[in-house]
């Protein structure tokens, strides 16, 4: 048997290794179009920033070291110009001549190549990608060269990663970004924590416009935005976005939506005895049901694996599971992730939802060098079903959305979170991690014993409610809601007759510092008969939520005397 396989790097050499464990007689052929079969594409930022020093680092496998352990026959620089379903055979052009290939079993894994936007001035040679060793080589070599000013277009993973990479080189480096914030798929109020980690890098952030053009000439290229602004480089990293690189097998017939390869449950296509996985496939997001390619090295991997299965052992193989899209990013001394559905696919979707804010301790208070994880957790309105958790901080956030990310593929729902039997040690943890905290905030939302109002509700609060701020008066001094009352929560109960006259009537929306004692001085409110609600993460998450208009919104009270 005569499997084939398009492509290597993480869905294409995990689809050969699998197979050749399962069937030491199979010819088992991966064509390569570049000159590196098995690479680490994650690391390719971190050579280029230099805490990568060697680039034979980035070198997972090579053709011999495949050939000798897996009797693999691995193909670089072999690029597959057509397919023919019917005969069964491939068209490979190499640098000494093109040949035809049979297969019995064709697994399509060519991935993605970097969207090129038809702006004009892309075709200058400062402008950089980095998807490929080559990449990471040549603008390393650019930053060796004496490159002292970059732009990077795009403020996704990459973007960002590249960004910080060139700071770390001493570069001045601007970011670009047509979305309102970096790393589109955060929430606002966390990306308003890497916006600011970037600015203490010294990264300048450019968000919510798009580049217009690039303007070559002999000494430096200019970066012209939308704006008229003008942003001098020695090097552009253009990182907006992938496309499925699939023109060969659409051409052929191969079923694709938007470019990419549609599959079934085993990485079927739509041509007998062709497979494929990785960034070229059409995924279906496991919350949302929205179809989607989903450029993550974990289930491409997976996905390999589990069609090798597929093509040899059928009566076997588990379906290739719908992926919740966890990926993490470090920025400087943050660290940022995420898994399942973010509020823009739950609304897209038209899922009834509720989102929770947190920001705990990522280990006991007491023992030096706590730090607060901050946690964007959205559960479904009905019964409290996990559907997706955000993190930002700067320790302690791949831990809390590993566990968050296996309680969605495991379809837990929120409270279940509070029975997580989780590691605990003063240096680790708290003996209420902030995973158990998520599940007891979660059910005191479902059950109502937790009433939430949102910072996007700010401005009709002000209108149409009181705000009662339960910090220390020291707190509220720096920096309140105009117009709220502050009442620390530890004289709520004997100043009750206050809030009363206060409110004359209206809701009462109570606030604090995270969240905490606003849940507590609610719960007062609530059972003295007032129409209470809590703010979902407190000023905390206000802030974040608020960004650069925090100066306009808040009010600074000063120092009050003690009552």
């Amino acid at each position: 048997m005569r499997i084939v396989i398009v492509g290597g790097v993480a869905g294409g050499m995990s689809c050969a290794a699998r197979a050749r464990r399962l069937d030491e007689t199979a010819e088992i052929v991966v064509l390569e179009r570049g000159a590196h079969v098995s690479f680490a594409n994650c690391g390719l930022p971190y050579f280029v920033g230099g805490e990568i020093p060697d680039e034979r680092s980035l070198l997972v496998q090579t053709p011999a070291s495949l050939r000798a352990a897996l009797d693999l026959d691995v193909r670089t620089c072999s690029e597959v110009t057509a397919l023919d379903t019917a005969a069964k055979t491939v068209s490979v052009h190499t640098e000494e001549g093109a040949y035809e290939l049979s297969y019995d079993a064709l697994v399509l894994s060519p991935g993605a190549s970097a969207l090129r936007p038809p702006l004009p001035g892309l075709n200058s040679p400062r402008v950089r990608t980095l998807r490929t060793v080559e990449d990471a080589v040549a603008l390393r070599d650019e930053v060796h060269a004496g490159a002292r000013r970059a732009v990077v277009l795009g403020a996704g993973f990459i973007g960002i990663e590249a960004a910080e990479a060139l700071a770390r080189q001493g570069l001045e480096v601007s970011v670009v970004e047509l979305a309102p914030h970096p790393l589109p798929p955060l929430e606002a109020e966390l990306a308003w924590l890497i916006t600011q980690q970037l600015g203490e890098l010294g990264i300048e952030v450019r968000t919510g416009i798009a580049a217009a053009s690039v303007e070559h000439a002999a000494d430096a290229d200019t970066v012209v935005l939308a704006d008229g602004t003008r942003l001098a480089a020695d090097i552009v990293v253009l990182s907006v976005g992938v496309r499925p690189d699939t023109a060969p097998f659409e051409a052929a017939g191969i079923a694709c939506e938007r470019g990419a390869i549609v599959v079934d449950a085993h990485g079927h296509t739509s041509a007998p005895g062709v497979w494929a996985v990785g960034d070229a496939t059409v995924s279906v997001d496991s919350v949302t049901g929205i179809r989607r390619p989903v450029a993550l090295a974990g289930p491409a991997n997976r996905a390999g694996r589990l069609v090798a299965d597929d093509i040899l052992r059928p009566d076997e193989a588990r379906a290739v599971p719908r992926p919740i899209g966890t990926a993490i990013v470090r920025v400087g001394e943050l660290t940022a992730a995420l898994t399942g559905a973010n509020r823009a696919a739950l609304d897209a979707a038209g899922i009834d939802y509720r989102t929770l804010h947190l920001h705990p301790n990522q280990h006991a208070g007491y023992f030096p060098g706590a730090a607060q994880v901050h946690l964007v957790v959205q559960i479904r309105t009905a019964d409290g079903l996990l559907l997706g958790a955000q993190a930002a901080g700067t320790e302690g956030v791949d831990k809390r959305i590993d566990v968050l990310a296996t309680a969605i593929r495991a379809g837990l729902r929120v409270d279940d979170l509070i029975d997580l039997d989780l590691a605990y040690s003063p240096p680790y943890g708290q003996a209420k991690d902030p995973i158990n905290l998520t599940g007891m905030v979660g059910e005191n939302v479902l059950t109502g014993t937790l009433r939430l109002w949102y910072p996007e509700e700010l401005d009709a609060a002000r209108e149409n409610a009181l705000i009662l701020d339960v910090r220390t008066r020291s707190e509220y001094a720096t920096g309140a809601v105009p117009g709220s009352l502050n009442i620390p929560h530890t004289e709520l109960r004997e100043r009750l007759g206050e809030v009363h006259d206060a409110a004359a009537g209206r809701p009462v929306r109570v606030m604090c510092q995270s969240g905490v004692r606003s849940a507590i001085a609610h719960r007062v409110v609530a059972q003295a008969g007032f129409d209470s609600a809590s703010l979902s993460g407190g000023m905390l998450t206000l802030r974040a939520w608020l960004g650069e208009r925090q100066a306009e919104v808040l009010e600074q009270p000063g120092v009050l005397a003690d009552a």
